[in-house]
């Protein structure tokens, strides 16, 4: 017999509107006692109600297999998902395909899935964490004890308090407080490269700036002196087109050393390293899709942003630690500054494929102790008008 648990896993999604602000719920649970072994909620943005469920099953199931399950009983109040996982039910829309594809290489990984409908009422759980975090995605973090878990039982309604809290750290009131308590972050995306400029996906490999890029990088470093004439540290990836832009920078503040950030690196875009988009897109469709839909998913061979976010967040939490009240200049790739601003804006993860970060940009945020966040520019290229 086997020594991997069963577990049941109830899942839920939903949005508000359709499409409208979304998110998902699902809890594991082990499937004698009942005991509540995971559970994981996400704002996604704005999406179908649709794939907020399919988000939420796939979250469900990436959690059984973290903890080793050998079976699953998959619970939903979404009729249309667990009859088209059960293959009764044809996906005609082309959107969920990607989705339920992912949902399907998950369900590969146990020894017996067994799914089933269940009415809204026994999916209180899910239910109550899905609607925590469309409050959130709707930017309405305090509205969660009250309405998200309406009509669920106390301990659903506690958790969804709890996930409303982890959502947002940040103080809901425009109270002004003084910025010489804020750690200032400016971050600066590294000057244009020869990829940067043909539009290829440029992760891990190290490739340097070119002339252009320079030049962009000289007018940064004039803009962030302007700016900050005292600057605690600049801490910069370790790839050469942020060392370079960052050595140019503590050049004109004064050649303070760079600190290199090993968590600050680009995510690794495995197989797609030097492609364009539409290359990818035509030679890895599907991996495409799914990577598009779920910030859990990676491109073959490379890095969720899930996990780049894992590492991000890390790098952060040292710089807060290490520069209380400072101000810091931070020298990275579009993927670790979306991230950084995604989670200072509150936003759901759509919004790292709808930002776009112009080469040499600054964005500039500030963070207090008490976890009030205040993002003061987004992508500002001013300073780039003459380059």
């Amino acid at each position: 017999m086997s020594g991997r648990p069963r577990v049941v896993m109830e899942a839920d999604g939903g949005a508000r509107g359709n499409p409208g602000p979304a998110g998902f719920g699902a809890v594991v649970r082990d499937a004698g006692s009942g005991e509540v072994l995971a559970e994981r909620s996400e704002s996604i943005g704005v999406a179908t109600n649709n794939v907020a469920e399919y988000r939420g099953l796939i979250a469900g199931l990436e959690a059984a297999v973290e903890l080793g399950a050998a079976e699953i009983d998959v619970r939903m109040d979404s009729k249309l998902v667990i009859e088209q996982m059960s293959g009764r039910w044809q996906i005609k829309n082309h959107g969920l395909r990607p989705l339920a594809a992912q949902a399907a290489g998950l369900v590969r990984k146990f020894d017996a899935v067994r799914y089933q409908w269940i009415p809204r009422e026994q999916n209180r759980h899910a239910d109550a964490l899905a609607n925590a975090a469309m409050d959130l995605a709707a930017g309405k973090p305090g509205v969660a004890a009250a309405g998200a878990a309406a009509g669920s039982d106390p301990s659903a309604r506690a958790r969804a308090q709890e996930v409303a809290a982890q959502g947002s750290t940040t103080r809901t009131s425009w109270e002004p407080r003084p910025a010489s308590t804020a750690t200032r972050l400016l971050l600066v995306r590294h000057g244009e490269t020869e990829r940067t400029a043909e539009r290829r996906y440029s992760g891990r490999g190290d490739v340097p700036l070119s002339e252009r890029g320079l030049a962009q990088a000289r007018a940064t470093a004039v803009r962030v002196a302007g700016l900050a004439p005292s600057v605690a540290a600049v801490v910069s990836s370790p790839l050469s087109r942020c060392t370079a832009t960052a050595e140019i920078i503590t050049g004109v503040l004064g050649g303070k050393p760079v600190a290199v950030e090993p968590d600050l690196i680009e995510c690794d875009f495995g197989a797609w390293e030097g492609h364009t988009f539409a290359e990818v897109q035509a030679r890895w469709p599907g991996e495409m899709n799914a990577w598009l839909a779920s910030p859990s998913v990676a491109p073959p061979g490379g890095e969720s942003f899930r996990a780049v976010t894992t590492r991000v967040r890390r790098a952060l939490a040292a710089l807060l630690a290490a520069y209380p009240g400072e101000t810091v200049v931070v020298v990275s790739h579009v993927s670790p500054l979306k991230i950084l601003l995604r989670d200072a804006l509150a936003a759901g993860d759509a919004f790292l494929h709808r930002l776009y970060l112009e080469p040499a940009g600054l964005s500039i945020v500030d963070l207090w102790p008490d976890g009030g966040v205040a993002v003061r520019t987004v992508n500002d290229t001013a300073h780039l008008s003459t380059v």
